[in-house]
């Protein structure tokens, strides 16, 4: 019997009980179209928590000095860098760098009448095209100009949880570069919003001079931080920039811990993936059982007839196929349908993202579409749908034309 024969035989079969048939395709697709929409919303969180990273923290390269610990935000003049014009003109000479700017990272003290809080203080550049997204989120005041000596910039989450506005003092306190602590009154010169409730909750931004000034670091710097043309040639201008003297890192390195948290935590969504297409695997594996206990004497007698055993094994093998098929084109759609949803509007976490310190997060979650992802989640839903047709496509096959005569 030719392969379309069979095919015409499967077909016709599955037409048989057309409302098993519908609830099987139904239930292939819901399975797809859920590991869609999963997927998509886990390559979502993750791509924007890096773009927002790179984009307000990190940058693609950072260039520091050899002891600078990250974590300590040392203000020692050992672990910063002291030839900051030599560094800028050597990042600025590559042609793969968009912009390099110097900044300096403190951990500061800020104190009102309500509160008190701890958080970073950067000093930044305010003509830097780095900065361009914070200015782009000013929703409040103005912007901060390089020889302002008094103004600050909070974002605005901040400045609801320590009652202040724009034109409000308030008082920072810092560990300077001599171990003593220093405090002054800054005037709050606007608010921004980027979204990014750890950014916005947990940022203080001032002119590097000032901020040089205050903490007694001179013309020193934290790290120079560079914006590429083109992301892929991160490794290659941090090794080009790395010496004996400078330490170059890229995206990478700089957001090890949550690339490997996310990596690790794959792991996890790989078994929800595995259940769904498992409970897609015993659906089929249900229907095509019940089809063949129907089909008892009509498989006995094709038997009779000469079909051998690899023909029926086929006919069934090639009804899982349809099944699957159509469950996965349903699938396809609905997945798509879902994921621009969720690109579109989101998942809202509220406070939730607020704890999340260490992971540029917005207040919503938002699913991107991953074409290769897709791709390998359809073909893995139509294996799985093969598997699960495996058992009562053998138990036809195995049956014997009198047995399967007899138990009608």
């Amino acid at each position: 019997m030719t392969w379309r024969a069979l095919l015409a035989i499967a077909y016709r079969d599955l037409g048989r009980n057309r409302r098993r048939t519908v609830l099987t395709i139904l239930a292939v697709a819901l399975g797809l179209a859920i590991l869609m929409m999963l997927n998509g919303l886990i390559a979502g969180v993750m791509n924007e928590a890096l773009t927002n990273s790179i984009r307000l923290r990190t940058g693609h390269v950072q260039l520091r000095a050899p002891a600078y610990d990250e974590s300590k935000m040392s203000l020692a003049p050992a672990d910063l860098i002291g030839n900051l014009d030599e560094v800028l003109s050597l990042a600025t000479s590559r042609s793969e760098v968009k912009t390099a700017t110097p900044v300096l990272w403190a951990a500061a003290i800020l104190t009102t009448r309500e509160e008190t809080l701890s958080l970073q203080l950067a000093g930044i550049d305010p003509t830097s095209a780095f900065y361009d997204p914070v200015r782009q989120a000013m929703v409040a005041g103005q912007f901060l100009s390089p020889d302002d000596r008094s103004g600050i910039l909070i974002g605005q989450s901040l400045a609801g949880t320590v009652g202040a506005a724009v034109g409000s003092k308030i008082n920072l306190a810092v560990a300077n570069a001599d171990g003593q602590l220093d405090e002054g009154p800054f005037t709050v010169r606007g608010l921004f919003h980027t979204g990014i409730l750890s950014y916005d909750e947990g940022t203080v931004l001032m002119p590097l001079d000032k901020a040089q000034a205050f903490a007694r670091t001179g013309r020193r710097a934290s790290a120079v931080v560079l914006l590429l043309r083109d992301q892929k040639d991160s490794p290659r201008v941090a090794s080009a920039l790395h010496s004996a003297n400078i330490e170059a890192l890229d995206w990478q390195d700089l957001n090890a811990i949550f690339v490997q948290t996310m990596q690790s935590s794959m792991s996890f969504y790989v078994i929800l993936d595995l259940i769904v297409m498992l409970v897609v695997a015993v659906v089929i594996a249900n229907t095509l059982l019940m089809a063949v206990f129907e089909r008892l004497r009509e498989i006995g007698i094709l038997s009779a007839l000469g079909m051998r055993s690899r023909q029926i094994l086929q006919m069934f093998l090639l009804e899982a196929g349809l099944l699957g098929l159509a469950g996965i084109g349903v699938g396809l759609v609905l997945g798509a349908l879902g994921v621009a949803y969720l690109g579109l509007v989101g998942i809202p976490i509220g406070a939730a993202a607020a704890t999340a310190r260490n992971v540029a997060l917005t207040s919503v979650m938002r699913a991107r579409f991953v074409p290769g992802t897709f791709a390998w989640l359809a073909a893995g839903t139509l294996l799985v749908s093969l598997l699960g047709a495996l058992y009562p496509a053998r138990f036809a096959a195995r049956l014997e034309p009198a047995e399967a005569l007899r138990q009608l």
